[in-house]
């Protein structure tokens, strides 16, 4: 408590000196020092009050009370690793489970959303047996190095777009090249998966119709067509047959997941109970920001993951 009542100059300076200036502060010019958080308010050193609109972590606002006691019960009692039997954790994966699809029943919990984007990136090319994906447009998927390559809004800072990335337009229907004028954007959008694929496919990628299409925050303008949303379902699960799609589905949930798009608990459910993602994976959302993530896959993806015989556990 000593640090909150540290003048906001005093405290600028300890971070500019002790920091990375690489560590970025909101409104640099006129920091504001944040000192409290409750529901959707955040509250600085005068006591000014804030609407919270950046931070998407806090799922159900600042120091919610069932939150706050939840987490204070359980650190009276045990914080440990995934590798010891306990009720919690099979508890929690089937009250998940409720909310999927049926396919969507196997679950690695993890502690973060990057860490949980790598493992799905780890298990689709473990599953499929290739490389490639694609990625949307100003897409940030985490600070991992398999994250940074595939995020452009970091990759263009830094050592470029790698070959075997494949970057589609966000489906954006303010500023993007589809907009609400357009008779169809989603189809449009979703076309424009297919080209970027087929883009891939002319300059001899291999087997692009399995790549992954990783999405941290795919929801497509409109809810769009059986025919259309094929587009962007998921290969067989032979390899090499194709149900006439050129993407094997990553969705990530941790923005538009648990509820936030208002008629359905996952965003992806917007296109139809038909319409089921390979591998969903889950921020810190999931735990109101706190430091827990979750990926969820299918039985055939879980196999195959587990066949390299190599462990996974988190704490």
């Amino acid at each position: 408590m000593a640090a909150d009542r540290r003048g906001k100059a005093a405290t600028l300076a300890l971070r500019r000196r002790l920091l990375s200036s690489s560590c970025r502060l909101f409104f640099p010019e006129d920091p504001i020092k944040i000192v409290r958080g409750q529901g959707q308010y955040m509250y600085d050193e005068q006591g000014a009050e804030y609407i919270d609109c950046i931070n998407n972590v806090a799922h159900v606002g600042h120091c919610h009370p069932l939150v706050v006691h939840a987490a204070h019960e359980q650190n009276q009692v045990l914080n440990t690793n995934s590798r010891y039997l306990h009720d919690n954790i099979v508890d929690y994966a089937q009250r998940l489970s409720e909310t999927l699809p049926e396919k969507l029943c196997v679950f690695y919990f993890l502690n973060s959303g990057s860490e949980a984007n790598d493992l799905a990136l780890r298990m689709a090319r473990q599953y499929t047996g290739h490389w490639d994906v694609v990625v949307l447009d100003h897409a940030y998927h985490g600070h991992l190095s398999s994250l940074i390559d595939i995020s452009p809004y970091k990759f263009r800072d830094l050592d470029g777009q790698k070959e075997w990335v494949h970057v589609a337009p966000l489906p954006d229907t303010y500023r993007g090249p589809y907009r609400e004028d357009h008779p169809n954007p989603a189809v449009a959008y979703a076309n424009e998966v297919k080209r970027v694929v087929s883009s891939a496919q002319e300059k001899g990628r291999k087997d692009t119709h399995s790549l992954p299409l990783h999405t941290s925050t795919l929801v497509l303008p409109v809810p769009i067509s059986p025919t259309d949303c094929s587009i962007l379902r998921r290969v067989s699960t032979q390899r090499g047959r194709a149900d006439c799609s050129p993407s094997w589905l990553l969705s990530g949930s941790g923005r538009v997941g648990f509820g936030r798009v208002g008629k359905h608990f996952w965003a992806f459910q917007l296109q139809g109970e038909d319409f089921v993602p390979d591998i969903v994976t889950m921020g810190k959302s999931i735990g109101n920001g706190h430091p827990v993530a979750c990926v969820a896959t299918t039985q055939a993806v879980a196999r195959a993951f587990e066949s390299t015989g190599v462990e996974y556990f988190n704490t």
